[in-house]
């Protein structure tokens, strides 16, 4: 070893020594050292009562505490679940008899027997929600029970469940419902249990409970040890929660983070040349909306700031505003496609683009308000139908970057109209509660104009038609529009006989929708994604043109291995008497090697929802002292790199 006596060394010497002494020290790793994958996102979880959740960090959370009655497969396909088999019998009467056969000697992450009684005690309570008028909590999940259009839930046994409905589809095995532990929620009825918190350590029948929750920073979940299925490398899952997304691709790039869901394009491009990191660009089965305030009544004291809104020729005329193509080239890079409809192209069978597509043409919107009784006053400012200055108050959810991008050129455009677009940002669950309207209940008052946001469906269409009926107003409808007719087409097309007739009637309602216009959907985006191959294999993308993580269940938890480990043999999968895959078209990730698995680090469990480097951070800001202390003494400057994306 050199040394030195010059004093300006000595000093930075002294200062790293100093906070090396602050690191924790390293050490082997242990049989008893848990193997932990960590996630990011930058959406908060927002509840782990599955009825309290809107949002999708919430719906993967519940799906790694509970199991669906029904699962979903490599390719969406059903697939065992809570029920192992199942069977329909047609009754000849409108209606069918399900028979579904429930896991035998299945246990509880407590310990206690899971059975069909607790499947009867889930989905009773929700139809006894349906039945009443009312929902189970927010109500997302109810709609899933009454689509599938059950009547009658019964457990004759232990392991037999016997469901009546008279919907002549399948629907009934894609229904979105966790199967939760009776003697845990018995108590809970439809007045109390949108207020139970469902606190850690959570009792389920999921590969993964949680066990520890900090709102804004992270939930851990620890491997249920009464898991029926296969089990996943890691013994512990982190789903740590990020304020920006570039605090968490830092992250996953220092090895802090195995997971990065909802990357942005220019991130996405530099991880995909990165050693160790693959990506994967999966088609969304959703979309980003400018989701327009319709509500058709007047609100003491909130609604929209101009009764334009309800106009269905204003609504169309901002539409030839938008440039589409243009917000798909510059705020996703290309990555997704212009958007139309509320059935997303994701859904090919269902999906169908509109007789009467609008264009961009700044001019043809002008002339169509001015049309519409919508004049501009001598300073240029759009008036409505009161002679009032037309101002759209355009609200963001925070977790996002591309959402303030999308916002800066409706401003632009709607600009160019004579309107003006004041920006306001809100965490996830306060714009929920904002746009809820006094169907909701008191204190509700859907004071906002325009929203940009969007929506996840599920593998049938059915739920995020459901959105646009006039029964979702004061639940899961954010447009609260109305229209009897669209309400006709979606009762009419869910008691369809045949595929043949059902998209027919979704065509209508695809069209009716996009002619009145209560959004206009910007772009169907896809999911970009980056993910570590240094410390976990085996990630397998949902369906194949999805993404591996934050899509259908927690399937994809349970695939991990170590990476660089022997690879296990083929775990027989349990057949099932319905259903039948639809793959999509691969996208496939970029794949890196993968190396030998390094020791497992402790969870990163962030403060501030950034990347906290722990020992590492110590030791960068050791060298950092050292680096200052020598560029003082030789005079010597480095230029910051980076800064803020060009919009």
């Amino acid at each position: 070893m050199r040394t030195t006596s010059s004093p300006i060394l000595r000093i930075a010497l002294t200062a790293v020594l100093a906070l090396a002494a602050l690191m924790p020290s390293a050490r082997p790793a242990t049989a008893a050292d848990p193997l932990i994958l960590r996630v990011g996102t930058i959406q908060d979880v927002d509840a782990l009562n599955p009825f309290n959740t809107a949002l999708s960090s919430g719906y993967e959370a519940f799906t790694l505490n509970y199991d669906l009655l029904v699962g979903f497969g490599p390719n969406l396909e059903p697939a065992p679940g809570y029920a192992v088999t199942w069977a329909r019998k047609d009754n000849g009467d409108g209606t069918y008899t399900w028979t579904f056969g429930i896991r035998p000697g299945m246990l509880w992450s407590d310990g206690q027997p899971a059975t069909s009684e607790d499947a009867r005690w889930t989905l009773q309570l929700v139809l006894d929600a349906i039945n009443a008028g009312t929902s189970v909590g927010l109500g997302y999940i109810d709609p899933d029970l009454s689509a599938a259009g059950v009547t009658k839930v019964e457990a004759p046994d232990p392991t037999t469940l016997v469901l009546t409905n008279t919907d002549p589809s399948e629907r009934i095995l894609q229904m979105y419902i966790p199967i939760l532990p009776k003697h845990i929620w018995k108590g809970q009825t439809l007045d109390t249990i949108g207020n139970f918190p469902n606190d850690p350590p959570v009792v389920g029948t999921g590969p993964y409970q949680a066990v520890e929750w900090k709102t804004g920073q992270y939930v851990r979940f620890a491997r249920n040890p009464h898991y029926w299925g296969t089990q996943g490398a890691a013994d512990q899952v982190v789903i740590n929660i990020y304020r920006t997304d570039d605090a968490m691709t830092l992250a996953l790039k220092a090895g802090e983070l195995d997971y990065a869901s909802g990357i942005n394009a220019n991130q996405f491009a530099e991880l995909k040349t990165m050693p160790d990191i693959a990506t994967a660009a999966g088609a969304l089965n959703g979309w980003t909306m400018l989701d327009l305030n319709c509500y058709g009544k007047d609100i003491p004291g909130g609604g929209a700031s101009t009764k334009a809104l309800r106009d269905p020729a204003f609504r169309d005329a901002l539409g030839y505003a938008i440039d589409k193509n243009a917000l798909v080239e510059r705020v996703l890079s290309g990555w997704g496609t212009p958007g139309t409809t509320q059935v997303p192209p994701f859904q090919a069978k269902w999906h169908v683009e509109p007789d009467k597509p609008r264009t961009f043409d700044i001019e043809v919107a002008r002339q169509k308000l001015a049309d519409a009784g919508y004049p501009l006053d001598s300073s240029g400012n759009r008036l409505d139908k009161e002679g009032k200055p037309i101002s759209l108050r355009l609200y963001l959810p925070s977790d996002s970057p591309d959402y303030p991008r999308s916002a800066a050129f409706i401003q632009k455009w709607f600009g160019q109209l004579g309107i003006k677009v004041p920006l306001s940002t809100y965490d996830g669950a306060a714009l929920y509660d904002l746009e809820l309207p006094p169907e909701a209940g008191d204190g509700y008052t859907a004071d906002w104009d325009m929203i940009i946001w969007g929506w996840t469906g599920y593998a049938d269409p059915n739920p995020l038609l459901r959105v646009f009926t006039t029964g979702a107003i004061g639940s899961t409808s954010d447009s609260l529009w109305s229209n009897p007719t669209y309400d006709t087409l979606f009762d009419q097309q869910n008691m369809a006989a045949n595929d043949e007739e059902r998209h027919g009637l979704m065509a209508q309602m695809q069209n009716l929708f996009y002619d009145q216009a209560p959004y206009h959907m910007l772009y169907y985006n896809d999911t970009l994604v980056a993910y570590r191959t240094d410390r976990f294999a085996g990630w397998q993308n949902q369906p194949a043109n999805g993404v591996p993580l934050f899509e259908y269940g927690a399937l994809d938890y349970t695939l991990l291995t170590v990476a660089g480990a022997a690879s296990p043999s083929p775990v027989p999968t349990e057949s099932s008497p319905a259903g039948s895959a639809t793959p999509g078209a691969s996208s496939g990730p970029t794949t890196a090697p993968t190396p030998a698995a390094s020791t497992p680090a402790e969870p990163v469990t962030p403060a501030d929802g950034g990347s906290s480097g722990g020992p590492v951070l110590l030791l960068v800001l050791g060298v950092v002292v050292l680096a200052v202390v020598a560029t003082v003494a030789l005079r010597r400057g480095q230029g910051s790199k980076g800064g803020a994306e060009d919009e």
